[in-house]
């Protein structure tokens, strides 16, 4: 690979960039001009916004106690934290009808007359609702329904009378109520030693939730009521000659010990990853389209193939375009937003803020690590979005594959705001997720030397990888004439469908493939919520274990059959139902019983990798391993069911459609990741995706899917196996030279030492690398639609079809 030509491919595609105006608008005017003008707006809205007033009716408000709460028609300002917010409400009381000077409309004096006839209803609602809870806790079923219905009825008739109402919030002060409180004063200062009654009338405050109208006014009215009521129970403390602290017995003293320029670092640490992830995105976005399939669309790409340069040099050229565009975004989107949200809350609080604190910049080494983080996340997503736009026969298209990327980023990106997520070994190698989290702690810590000791290594080196693969993937679909010279085309989805179930094919493509894993992952998610609430119904293990083997069913084996018997001609060949040679048989036995192991001691070393396992995965693993259960059922469950409804699905479905690319190792990677999302839980996706690869070369190797099926029973029946031996029996030699026996918990957890392990170990070395160069048995390849004579070698490059 010359690097001087990737160096003209670049230099070229820059200037190109640079001559779009639409370009350098988003790459650096839009992101200078973009946060001053809203900065400035926001600052202009919040000087000149005005909230519109609300209403609130007070009935009986003669009744209440001092200190007065309404001065006449507001709250009175004392009891707000803001004084404002008393003028954001205007206060209508039922005394204002005796008052021929009130400002009250003609429609305000008929509601209040409508409300004092409703006040009956009113307060027998807030009676039977208070009864309704006490029959509630103390499980009476039939007060219970008879109070749900009354409280149902009377719902219904004053819903629909308040949604007429011109009011937000409705007051209903009992008859009564001030002698209540005076009474209680006056017995408490008394101090008889009788039991003070702790029933009496109580106010009731109405409101229509769903109106944010109302629940805004409520929340004020709350706030004023509930500082008014301290200053009630003030008055009857000093009536009573009691101390104010009283009713606060701990009354803790709160000391925040953060500092101001820890403030600012928390404000930086929300702003900064966020930012500098989606701009990134962003910035890749439009670059990549233009270079990608605005090539194709301004006939441009035959006379860059035809230069010089090699195809991968094309393209490494453009990725590197692409990143420079990328990153210019992210550091300028930073720049502006930084100076615009220092200014912005400076100016807001004169320059300190009781809640951010002095708004100073993080130091120097935080930003140097905003700078070297921005470099992988602008390769990864150039390279992403470079592949895409490469495989897009317009821009149009091209804007279709990329909106995708850019909501799961923003996805991605709102997981990592979460305060509660912060990162760790198993989030440090996930892409996206590991940069910005170690941002975020780097920002928050300022530099602190055990995060980086712990995290900086593999967030960058996986960073790397991640973007190396997606540039390899880039070039891979460079090289591909049919990728490159795509023409346009229209889709109809009835002519679709109809070609699907008229032109049917041996076996499955590669679209067909994909999309029979959407469906998998879609019927996973929906029957969560069955699944779960099945669980709580009956939560026994034979029930845990007949749902999980109904969800298999489901949700993994019905859409891989029913595609295959739909929209394939040849349903064994699509699900590999050949029988295998001995051989393979053999091999699927060997592999299962060495693999085993070294999977269970793997994990137990990784153990600290991951995060704990969810609280269903718990509860299925102690259904595996409860003896009131006949051995039979879990065996059922976990090995047989998983083995013949996983392996048709991704070693049979799948797997043929993604052996139409015509490739070996492509398929088996592409099939065993797809396992392994399946699985959702980080240990069994990381032990899926390996065993995934071998299951793979078992299928492929054999033409058949019987030795994935044994292999997956053995593995899957040796850990049900395992949860049922009693820990007694490896007490002796020789089994304590193979096995060792560990508490986790309160359960009893079978080990393998190290003779075990070796042995283990270099059989399945020997085994797969066997498997790898053997030939035997898989199926001779042709050519699908041409009918061209078969290729003795198996090998063809253009979608070969498998025929058994």
């Amino acid at each position: 690979m010359s690097w001087k030509n990737i160096r003209l491919i670049f230099l070229r595609e820059v200037r190109d960039q640079l001559r779009d105006r639409r370009t350098l608008f988003m790459v650096a005017v839009l992101p200078l001009l973009l946060y001053p003008a809203l900065g400035m707006g926001i600052v202009q809205m919040t000087v000149t916004f005005s909230e519109q007033m609300r209403t609130v009716v007070v009935l009986g408000a003669d009744d209440l106690p001092p200190p007065p709460l309404i001065a006449g028609d507001r709250f009175i300002s004392d009891y707000f934290y803001v004084a404002e917010d008393a003028e954001k409400l205007r206060v209508i009381t039922d005394a204002m009808l005796r008052d021929e000077t009130a400002d009250l409309t003609e429609a305000e004096r008929a509601y209040l007359e409508s409300a004092i006839d409703m006040r009956p209803r009113i307060e027998e609602l807030a009676q039977v609702t208070v009864a309704r809870r006490g029959a509630e806790r103390e499980e009476d079923e039939a007060a219970y329904r008879q109070l749900i219905a009354r409280e149902n009825e009377l719902r219904e008739e004053i819903a629909a009378w308040f949604s007429q109402s011109p009011a937000q919030v409705l007051i209903v002060v009992p008859e009564g109520f001030r002698e209540h409180v005076e009474s209680m004063n006056a017995q408490l200062a008394a101090r008889t030693g009788e039991a003070l009654p702790d029933d009496g009338p109580r106010p009731v405050i109405l409101q229509n939730g769903a109106d944010e109208k109302s629940t805004i006014a409520y929340h004020r009215v709350r706030e004023a009521v509930r500082n008014w009521e301290q200053k009630v129970l003030q008055r009857r403390l000093t009536e009573a000659n009691l101390p104010q602290r009283l009713h606060t017995p701990v009354d803790a003293t709160d000391v925040d010990l953060a500092k101001e320029d820890q403030i600012a670092a928390n404000v930086w640490s929300k702003i900064f990853p966020a930012l500098l992830v989606i701009m990134a995105v962003t910035g890749a976005f439009y670059p990549a389209i233009d270079l990608g399939a605005g090539e194709k669309e301004r006939g441009t790409m035959e006379t860059l193939l035809i230069c010089p340069a090699t195809r991968t040099e094309i393209v490494t050229g453009k990725f590197f375009t692409v990143m420079l565009f990328s990153l210019c975004t992210a550091l300028l989107n930073l720049i502006s937003m930084g100076f615009t949200g220092r200014h912005m809350m400076s100016v807001a609080g004169g320059g300190k803020l009781s809640q951010f604190g002095d708004v100073a910049f993080p130091p120097f080494t935080s930003l140097a690590w905003v700078l070297l983080l921005a470099i992988p996340l602008a390769a990864l997503f150039s390279a992403l979005s470079l592949a895409l736009a490469m495989f897009a026969r317009s821009s149009k298209e091209g804007q279709y594959y990329l909106t995708p990327l850019l909501m799961v980023t923003m996805g991605l990106t709102m997981f990592c705001l979460n305060p509660a997520v912060e990162i760790t070994a198993f989030y440090s190698i996930i892409p996206v997720v590991g940069p910005a989290l170690l941002l975020k702690g780097l920002l928050l810590a300022q530099a602190n030397t055990a995060l980086l000791s712990l995290y900086a290594v593999p967030v960058l080196v996986t960073s790397v990888a991640y973007s190396m693969l997606a540039l390899w993937w880039a070039i891979d679909l460079f090289q591909r004439e049919d990728i490159l010279f795509r023409e346009a085309e229209r889709f109809e989805l009835g002519l679709w469908i109809r070609h699907l179930m008229r032109d049917k094919e041996p076996t499955p493509s590669f679209t067909e493939a994909a999309f029979c894993f959407v469906i998998i992952m879609l019927l996973q998610f929906a029957s969560f919520g069955v699944m779960r609430d099945a669980l709580v119904a009956e939560p026994t293990s034979s029930r845990a274990l007949t749902l999980q083997m109904m969800y298999l069913l489901a949700t993994v084996a019905s859409p891989a059959m029913l595609m295959a018997i739909m929209l394939t001609t040849d349903v064994r060949a699509t699900l590999k139902l050949r029988w295998p040679s001995g051989r393979m048989w053999g091999a699927a036995i060997v592999l299962a019983l060495t693999l085993q192991p070294l999977a269970i001691e793997l994990l137990a070393h990784l153990r600290w990798f991951f995060p704990q396992l969810p609280p269903g995965a718990a509860r299925m693993l102690e259904a595996m391993s409860d003896e009131d259960l006949p051995l039979w059922l879990p065996m059922l469950a976990f090995a047989v069911t998983p083995a013949i409804c996983e392996e048709l699905a991704f070693r049979g479905f799948i797997l043929s459609g993604l052996q139409r690319s015509g490739r070996t190792w492509l398929p088996i990677i592409m099939s065993s990741i797809a396992f392994g999302v399946v699985h959702m839980i980080p240990q069994q996706v990381f032990n899926a995706m390996l065993l995934g690869i071998v299951l793979g070369l078992l299928a492929i190797r054999s033409g058949s899917l019987w030795p994935g099926v044994l292999f997956h029973f053995i593995f899957n029946g040796l850990q049900v196996a395992q949860a049922r031996i009693p820990p007694e029996l490896f007490d002796s030699a020789p089994l304590t030279w193979l096995f060792s026996v560990e508490r986790m918990g309160e359960a009893m957890v079978i080990r393998y030492d190290w003779p075990t392990l070796v042995v283990a170990g270099v059989v399945s070395l020997v085994m797969l690398r066997w498997l790898v160069r053997y030939r035997g048995d898989e199926p001779v390849l042709i050519e699908g639609a041409t009918g061209e004579t078969p290729a003795p070698t198996g090998e063809q490059t253009q979608e070969p079809v498998q025929v058994v």
